[in-house]
């Protein structure tokens, strides 16, 4: 009966998490194109039409820490994302040719970090990426993704 009235703020951050991700997915897409509309899986290797292309995780999405991790997210190709799971030993090997082995340590040291993230930051990093995400696209001439 006396109860306290909640307020929408706690509802909005899954509607912001989930802009996000679906922001932050498209930029790591294009950011991986190459300028012929295609992408190399950072796990196998193979050269797909970029909308064959998801955006994988190294370490879980789980991990808030680093679920919006540049260096933790890359173009993989449909079949090692989704059906090989992820295929994990390509994909470190690809992170360690891409960025080094120090950069990869470093990312499996974060996983076990603790990481908030506010509705303002959600809102920042939909804005930037949004930004980003428009210049790639005329930057590398591409229209769908």
């Amino acid at each position: 009966m006396w109860k306290k009235k909640t307020t929408d703020l706690k509802k909005k951050s899954p509607n912001l998490k989930n802009k996000l991700d679906t922001v932050f997915s498209r930029f790591i897409r294009l950011r991986d194109a190459r300028k012929d509309g295609t992408f190399q899986c950072i796990s196998c290797g193979r050269i797909l039409p970029l909308d064959q292309a998801d955006c994988g995780h190294y370490i879980n999405r789980q991990h808030m820490s680093t679920r919006f991790s540049e260096k933790n997210c890359n173009a993989q190709c449909r079949s090692c994302n989704r059906f090989d799971e992820g295929n994990m030993q390509g994909y470190r090997r690809g992170l360690i040719l891409k960025y080094g082995e120090p950069a990869v340590l470093l990312l499996e040291s974060m996983k076990t970090q603790t990481n908030k993230i506010s509705d303002f930051e959600y809102s920042a990093m939909i804005k930037y990426y949004q930004g980003e995400v428009k210049r790639l696209k005329e930057e590398k001439q591409i229209r769908q993704i």
